[in-house]
C-alpha cells in the first residue's frame, strides 16, 4: 500500500501556514515499518502548572493525503499512532477504504498525563505509553509509543508497578483462566507457547511487572495496537518494543493511569485533550474537565466554551482553550458577586 503527501501545519499569528511535503511511494512492509521515521522521537518537557514556564505538550499535528489502497491500520502504524487515535482524529471517514486524496489528520501531538514524570506511564483511555528520563535543569526527556490494551472483560488495571524482569523471546505460560476461555471457544489450550513461536502473543520482547499477571510486551498481531484486544497486558508494535526494550532498566518504576481528559501548557497557552472513556469510569466528563482546570488554577485563563466543545468532540487531539487576553482583562475588571461556573452547560448535564 502506498503513502502519498504529508501536509505540515504551523500557526503564524492568526494565519495557518500549510506546507506540502511529498513522500516517496513505497509498499507497506515489515521492513518499512521498522524503518518508519516517527519511531520514538524523544521530546524535552518542563513539568509544572505555571502557564508561562511549563511545557507539557509535545509534538505537532500534521496532515496526510490518502492514496488508493490505504487503510487506517497501515497509516497509523507508519506514523507511530494507534488505530484508536487515528480514528478519533478523523471521524466519519471509512477506515478500510478512505477516499483517495482525502486529507487526514495525523494526531502526532500529545499532552502528557498528570502523573510522575519518571519511568513508564501508560494512560489507559488514550492507549499510549510514555517513558521519562531526567536530563537535569528541571527538564525531562520523554519518548512515547501507542499501545493495545485489555478488552472490556479483561480490563487493564490502574496501579503502580516496577519492572522486575526483561526477557527476549519470552515463553508464554497460559493462565488457567485463559486456557478455559480457549476451550470454550474451541481453540487449542496448551500450557505454554514457546518463545519465538509465531502464535506467541508476547512477541519478541517482554517486561515483567510487579503487577501479577500483567506485562508490557510486543505482539504477533500489530493491528491490535490502539485496540482493546488483550487479556489486560500492554502491547506495542514490534518495532516500538524493540526500540523501548534497551532503554528501560530492570527496577524502573511505572504506573497505569486512567485519564481520558488531560490538560497541559506550551508557549504560555492552555491545551485540553479528550479521549473516549473506554471503560466507562467517568460519567461526567465536563465536570472532570472543570475539576482539572481548577486543580491547576487556570479557571481565569480558560475559555469554557472551547473546553465544552472539546469534551463533546472527544477528538483525542490537543485543543487550545486559552481565553483571549481582552476577555481575561474584562473578566478581572468585574466587581460584585458572580457565579463560579461549576455547573455544566445544559447539553452536558
Amino acid at each position: 500500500m502506498r503513502h502519498g503527501v504529508v501536509w505540515r501545519v504551523g500557526v503564524v499569528a492568526a494565519a495557518v501556514v500549510v506546507l506540502c511535503t511529498a513522500a516517496p511511494a513505497v509498499e507497506y512492509t515489515e521492513q518499512v515499518f521498522f524503518a518508519k521515521p516517527a519511531l520514538g522521537r524523544p521530546s524535552v518537557v518542563v513539568p509544572g502548572t505555571e502557564i508561562g514556564k511549563a511545557r507539557t505538550v509535545i509534538g505537532s499535528s500534521r496532515f496526510y493525503k490518502a492514496q488508493k489502497k490505504d487503510t487506517f491500520l497501515d497509516i497509523a502504524r507508519y506514523y507511530d499512532l494507534g488505530y484508536n487515535e487515528f480514528e478519533e482524529a478523523n471521524p466519519g471517514v471509512d477506515p478500510w477504504v478512505p477516499p483517495a486524496s482525502e486529507v487526514l489528520l495525523l494526531p502526532t501531538e500529545f499532552i502528557l498525563p498528570d502523573a510522575s514524570y519518571s519511568g513508564i506511564v501508560v494512560n489507559i483511555p488514550e492507549m499510549r505509553l510514555y517513558f521519562y528520563r531526567s536530563v537535569g535543569r528541571g527538564q525531562v526527556l520523554v519518548t512515547t509509543f501507542p499501545v493495545g490494551l485489555g478488552r472490556d472483560d479483561w480490563r487493564t488495571p490502574s496501579g503502580k508497578f516496577k519492572v522486575v524482569e526483561k526477557t527476549e523471546n519470552p515463553r508464554w505460560v497460559l493462565p488457567e483462566s485463559i486456557r478455559e476461555e480457549h476451550r470454550k471457544d474451541g481453540r487449542p489450550a496448551p500450557e505454554f507457547i514457546a518463545g519465538g513461536d509465531p502464535e506467541n502473543p508476547l512477541g519478541k520482547y517482554r517486561f515483567r511487572l510487579t503487577l501479577p499477571l500483567y506485562g508490557i510486551h510486543g505482539t504477533n498481531i500489530p493491528w491490535g495496537v490502539g485496540m482493546q484486544v488483550s487479556h489486560g497486558c500492554v502491547r506495542l508494535y514490534p518495532e516500538d518494543i524493540e526500540r523501548l526494550f534497551p532503554m528501560v532498566p530492570v527496577g524502573t518504576a511505572g504506573e497505569f493511569v486512567y485519564q481520558p481528559i488531560k490538560l497541559g501548557t506550551r508557549d504560555g497557552r492552555i491545551f485540553i485533550e479528550v479521549h473516549k472513556d473506554i471503560y466507562d469510569q467517568l460519567p461526567a466528563m465536563y465536570r472532570e474537565a472543570l475539576r482539572l482546570v481548577d486543580k491547576n488554577g487556570w479557571r481565569s485563563r480558560a475559555d469554557l466554551e472551547r473546553l465544552e466543545q472539546a469534551v463533546l468532540d472527544q477528538s483525542g487531539v490537543p485543543v487550545d482553550i486559552t481565553r483571549d487576553e481582552d476577555a481575561v482583562e474584562e473578566d478581572l475588571s468585574l466587581t460584585g458577586d458572580r457565579p463560579e461556573g461549576g455547573l455544566a452547560p445544559a447539553r452536558l448535564q
